[in-house]
């Protein structure tokens, strides 16, 4: 009878500890352990872009920007980055110049030991660093996002899509595109007609040109629709050297100024450069159509949701 009691008691005591061993195993997916396999990875994408194809994971962390026409989309969207090239960033961008973001050297020279240090997850580059661009793949992935000129817009829009797709950010990119389509149709409204204008910029005394297809020209004239004074322009990053007596002879309406001495704060401004006699003979001048346009905008972050939104406006309000 012992012997029966004993087998029992123990029956019993094998039951309440496999009872208790699942009930601690409930409680543990409670606090949060999951599954083996159910945890969620970060989505890895593939991003074409003029000079190559990356890979990397969707919502990088740590981000260094050397376009500030990306830099200024990213703040736009809310995206934190942790390096900038800290010279020349324009002033509505100087946010960027506190000690909490990373100097990552200039446009034109990137400091790669600081870079390296950083250890970013993405490198976002333009024209002036493409020739840099393996280097740059060596310390992380790296997406190019400068501006073709030649299609201005098409160019815009892609990089911008593909920005909103590697931080998730789509839905708003796609409305602030829509919104910029509707400020674009309201220019080339305006724009319809025979008055015809110029774009010129203003460096050390010296004046070029920009016409259709240009750095300058490319949202002017080929997405704006507002007429050139000149089609045969030379296109060229540095635009075509001219001469007041050109500005004369082809007495533009509308006459579009960018000073790049204003922009890395070097010379003695546009002004005194551009209105001389003999501009001073131009419709231009005589209807007060010489506009001056933010080169924070024109010179140093065009390409981004903001920047392009301003030019936009600057040549609607130059047109009216």
């Amino acid at each position: 009878m012992k012997k029966v009691a004993l087998f029992l008691l123990t029956c019993l005591l094998v039951i309440i500890a496999a009872a208790c061993g699942a009930n601690d195993s409930s409680n543990g997916a409670e606090k949060g352990s999951e599954p083996k396999g159910d945890k969620k990875e970060a989505e890895v994408l593939t991003i074409k872009h003029e000079l190559g194809e990356t890979k990397l994971e969707q919502n990088p962390k740590k981000v260094v920007v050397f376009d500030f026409g990306a830099l200024d989309t990213l703040d736009a969207l809310g995206v934190e980055v942790a390096g900038v090239p800290q010279a020349n960033i324009p002033p509505y961008l100087s946010k960027y110049e506190d000690k909490k973001y990373e100097n990552v050297g200039s446009l034109k020279e990137p400091d790669f030991e600081k870079i390296a240090e950083i250890d970013p997850d993405l490198i976002l580059i333009s024209g002036r660093q493409s020739e840099l661009y393996e280097e740059f793949t060596k310390l992380a992935p790296t997406v190019y996002v400068g501006v073709d000129t030649a299609k201005y817009m098409e160019s815009f829009k892609t990089n911008m899509e593909v920005i909103g797709q590697i931080f998730d950010k789509e839905d708003v990119v796609k409305e602030e595109l829509a919104n910029i389509d509707k400020d674009i149709e309201a220019v080339k409204e305006k724009a319809a007609g025979d008055k015809k204008s110029l774009i010129i910029l203003t460096a050390g005394g010296k004046i070029s040109a920009y016409g259709p297809g240009s750095r300058f020209g490319g949202i002017v004239h080929d997405v704006l629709g507002v007429p050139a004074v000149e089609e045969k322009i030379e296109v060229s990053t540095h635009g075509q050297n001219i001469s007041p007596e050109f500005i004369s002879e082809k007495n533009p309406d509308y006459l579009f100024v960018i000073d790049r001495d204003a922009a890395v704060g070097e010379g003695e401004g546009a002004k005194k450069v551009v209105e001389n006699e003999l501009v001073k003979n131009t419709n231009a001048f005589k209807n007060e159509k010489i506009t001056y346009l933010d080169p924070s905008y024109w010179y140093l972050s065009g390409g981004g949701l903001v920047s392009v939104k301003e030019m936009i406006k600057e040549v609607k309000e130059g047109i009216e």
